[in-house]
C-alpha cells in the first residue's frame, strides 16, 4: 500500500514537472519500439556525462512505477553504465498489457528537477512491425558486419533507416548523401520485407547502440567493435601461457593421475 501511494505521488510530481520546466529530448518523439509477445528488449537511455553521479530510473506510464538503477529482477533490469553515459533497461517475457508509454529519467539536481532523455512507446505484438535478425552484433576493428532489419508488409512504403541512438544520425534506404560515411551502406532487399545494413572497416568509435526503423516503428541493435589492441593482447597472453607450459615440460591439457 505504501509503495502504491509513493508511485502515485511520483506520478503527480512528474505531471507537475512536465508543466513547470522538465527537460526533454524532443528528438525521440513519435517513435514506436515494436517487440514480439513473449520476447525481450534492451533499451539504451543516454544522458549527459555531467549527470554521471545523479540518480536515474525507468518510469512506466502503465502502472506509474519507477525502477532505479541498479536493479535486477526476474523480468526487468535497469543497469547504469557511467563509463558510456547511459543506462540500459532490459524487459523480458513481454505481454500485450505492457504496451504503452515509458520514460528514461535522470534526476538533475538543477532548476529543472528531472531530465527525460527518452520517451519510447512500447508496442507488444505477435508479429512486430519492425524487428531484427540479431539484436547484438560484434566484429573486430577493420572488419565488416551486416545487420538485417525486417518489417511488415504495411510498412513497405515507409521510409527505412539505420540510425545511431546517441546522436540520431541516420542512413536512409534509397538516398545518397555525400556527407554521410561511405563505410555504411543500406539497401532494401528483394521481396519488400527486409533491408540490410553493411558497415565496413569497423572502428572502435562505431561501438554503441543503433536502431532499424520503418516509419515511426523501430527496433534496437547493439554493436560492439573489438579493438585490434585487445585482440593482440589476448593472442599474446595465450602464447605466454604455452611458453610457460613448455618450459615446465608439460601440457596445459594434462591431468594428474595418482599412483596405483
Amino acid at each position: 500500500m505504501a509503495s502504491y501511494a509513493k508511485a502515485n505521488i511520483f506520478y503527480i510530481s512528474v505531471g507537475f514537472w512536465l508543466i513547470s520546466g522538465v527537460e526533454c529530448y524532443s528528438g525521440w518523439l513519435n517513435h514506436v519500439l515494436t517487440v514480439q509477445t513473449g520476447g525481450s528488449v534492451t533499451i539504451p537511455c543516454h544522458y549527459d556525462k555531467k549527470y554521471t553521479q545523479q540518480k536515474k530510473y525507468w518510469f512506466s506510464e502503465i502502472d506509474k512505477s519507477n525502477t532505479y538503477t541498479n536493479t535486477t529482477e526476474e523480468n526487468l533490469s535497469v543497469i547504469d553504465h557511467p563509463d558510456q553515459s547511459l543506462f540500459t533497461v532490459t524487459m523480458r517475457n513481454l505481454h500485450n498489457k505492457q504496451t504503452g508509454d515509458y520514460y528514461c529519467v535522470v534526476e538533475t539536481g538543477e532548476q529543472s528537477p528531472i531530465n527525460i532523455t527518452y520517451e519510447p512507446y512500447l508496442k507488444i505484438q505477435s508479429a512486430p512491425d519492425v524487428s531484427v535478425v540479431n539484436s547484438s552484433v560484434s566484429g573486430r576493428e577493420g572488419d565488416n558486419i551486416s545487420v538485417q532489419c525486417l518489417y511488415s508488409s504495411e510498412y513497405q512504403n515507409e521510409v527505412k533507416q539505420w540510425c545511431r541512438y546517441k546522436d540520431q544520425s541516420c542512413y536512409t534506404v534509397g538516398r545518397t548523401n555525400t556527407s554521410q560515411n561511405p563505410s555504411v551502406q543500406i539497401s532494401d532487399d528483394d521481396g519488400g520485407s527486409s533491408f540490410t545494413v553493411l558497415m565496413t572497416g569497423l572502428r572502435p568509435t562505431d561501438s554503441g547502440w543503433y536502431f532499424c526503423s520503418a516509419g515511426e516503428a523501430l527496433n534496437p541493435v547493439q554493436l560492439t567493435v573489438i579493438e585490434e589492441e585487445s585482440v593482440n593482447t589476448d593472442i599474446g597472453a595465450e602464447k605466454d601461457k604455452w611458453r610457460f607450459c613448455l618450459s615446465q615440460n608439460f601440457s596445459p591439457h594434462q591431468t594428474e593421475r595418482s599412483d596405483d
